[in-house]
């Protein structure tokens, strides 16, 4: 009979333990690409001492295009660069350390205003002020672009439209180009309308007189499909004595609106059974 205690190994001798078939090895922790993950082994007898790993992520994922601005001091890594003082004339091409040195000597900063020359340009400035120009600049071309954008006026959903609602939409325009933004008018044509287009030319044409005073015809009227539409630009100096004349006549430069627009409804969605179109109060019955 064997004895139940088994000596320790020696040292340099090797002892193979044997483990049942399955019953599988501890969950380990595994530490992979900066994260820790528990991995366990494989139950199955001939996979037993096999890691399983967690998926890699692919390499090669979206770079960072955020826009840092220009490199001002220690930021700069080439040298020498071409240096401008705070005055914007020449200094000449010096060493990196002599340029920081001078900016640190006029208690200012420097920055590199030009990066793809060689040498790279740069100017002693006051950084925070430069940053803040540049803010007002933005400001300004975004309040430009957006004063000088397309705004649209629909005069109703087809020609069957109420005077005073033209109106109404003439004094949206207006307001529009007081405000110095370029206006599309569109005129919509429903069923049969299309039989009369003229009416629509004499629409608009009613329209371009009435805002003669503060704009000129861009694109003038041309029908694409069941739509006409032309373009009206205002004229700055016809603004500008335009908001004089209401000021000094004590009234208020820009026309009052509803908040609501006024909207002709037509409730009949079928087009094709009308025999007749009623354009401006008059009632014509199309060939057949």
């Amino acid at each position: 009979m064997g004895c139940a205690f088994r000596r320790p190994p020696r040292l340099g001798e090797a002892r193979l333990v044997d483990s049942p078939p399955c019953v599988s090895a501890p969950p380990s922790i595994v530490a992979r690409r900066g994260r820790s993950f528990r991995c366990l082994t494989s139950p199955r007898p001939r996979e037993r001492n096999r890691t399983i790993y967690p998926p890699r992520r692919p390499f090669g994922g979206p770079r960072d295009n955020r826009d840092f601005g220009p490199r001002i001091n220690d930021r700069i890594r080439i040298s020498p660069v071409r240096l401008l003082d705070p005055d914007g004339e020449m200094v000449g091409v010096v060493e990196l350390d002599e340029a920081k040195r001078r900016a640190y000597d006029a208690g200012l900063d420097l920055v590199e205003i030009s990066p793809e020359a060689r040498p790279p340009v740069c100017k002693i400035m006051d950084f925070g002020k430069f940053k803040y120009e540049q803010s007002k600049k933005e400001k300004a071309n975004k309040a430009k672009s957006k004063a000088s954008e397309m705004k649209e006026v629909r005069l109703g959903r087809s020609m069957k439209i109420d005077p005073h609602d033209v109106d109404i939409r003439v004094a949206q325009a207006r307001r529009f180009l007081i405000e110095g933004h370029r206006v599309q008018i569109i005129q919509n044509f429903r069923g049969r309308e299309m039989a009369f287009r003229s009416r629509g030319d004499d629409r608009m044409e009613d329209i371009i007189q009435r805002l003669a005073d503060l704009a000129k015809v861009e694109v003038p009227p041309r029908l694409n499909g069941r739509r006409m539409g032309m373009i009206l630009v205002p004229e700055k100096q016809k603004v500008e004595v335009y908001k004089r004349k209401m000021i000094a006549e004590g009234k208020p430069v820009l026309p009052t609106i509803p908040e609501q627009l006024e909207e002709f409804h037509d409730h009949d969605d079928d087009d094709d059974d009308d025999l007749e179109t009623d354009l401006g109060g008059e009632t014509e019955t199309p060939r057949s």
